[in-house]
């Protein structure tokens, strides 16, 4: 069981920054792959980011690259998203997640933290 919480919410105006932050439970985790995703009301859920279990390999949606930023320290088992130059288009809750070494999917997910960029 895998336990994630998100925290950095918050309220920023258009071409600010921000760095979310997700803290993971369990002694593996630096095997796990992490990911953030972000949804909007409305719209599916998101890929925004992943990294890899050693930091060795990013993945970034197309559209975020260049601004948003993964990052993960092992030793405090979290993950963090900076992201820059925010737009209000990046409004949206924002969610952690775990995929498990040997597993396809993300299975564990952190309750999500608002971000809202105001114009």
């Amino acid at each position: 069981q895998v336990q994630l919480v998100e925290s950095g919410a918050g309220l920023v105006q258009a071409g600010g920054s921000l760095r979310l932050s997700c803290a993971a439970s369990g002694r593996a985790f630096s095997r796990y792959t992490l990911g953030w995703f972000r949804r909007t009301p409305g719209k599916e859920r998101e890929f925004v980011a992943a990294i890899s279990w050693s930091s060795n390999s990013t993945y970034y949606a197309d559209s975020l690259k260049g601004r948003f930023t993964i990052s993960r320290d092992n030793a405090k088992n979290t993950v963090y998203l900076q992201m820059n130059s925010l737009k209000p288009d990046d409004t949206a809750v924002y969610y952690c997640a775990v995929r498990l070494p040997g597993t396809s999917g993300y299975g564990y997910w952190g309750q999500g933290t608002q971000v809202t960029v105001s114009s």
